[in-house]
């Protein structure tokens, strides 16, 4: 399984996007996802997360601003973010958990980054 992750681009300050992480082949659920994202010269953070359950975290930089959501039945998880900053440039990667079938293990998968640009 491959994730991919698109939606990413150019915005001015205040705008919004939408990023999706698609897997690749079918999946029977999506345990969890998260979404990091990695700005030059910087590590990787977290962002925000979900659980099947439907539990989330966000980080304390995005709260109020992204969600995060799964839809199990397009095999895809989303990030909507609003009023993007220029510090939330960075490189953006999700990150899922997932099952191939009823009673297989939980495996890990990471998608490939899309690139989000935010003008000032």
């Amino acid at each position: 399984v491959q994730l991919q992750a698109s939606g990413g681009g150019l915005v001015q300050a205040g705008g919004s996007l939408q990023l999706s992480c698609a897997a690749s082949r079918n999946i029977f659920s999506i345990n969890y996802m998260g979404w990091y994202r990695q700005a030059p010269g910087r590590q990787r953070e977290l962002v925000a997360a979900i659980v099947s359950g439907g539990a989330t975290n966000y980080a304390d930089f995005v709260k109020d601003r992204f969600t995060i959501s799964i839809n199990n039945a397009k095999e895809t998880g989303y990030l909507h973010m609003n009023n993007l900053q220029p510090e939330d440039t960075a490189v953006y990667y999700c990150n899922m958990g997932a099952r191939r079938s009823q009673m297989g293990r939980i495996a890990d998968y990471w998608g490939q980054g899309t690139l989000v640009t935010v003008s000032s």
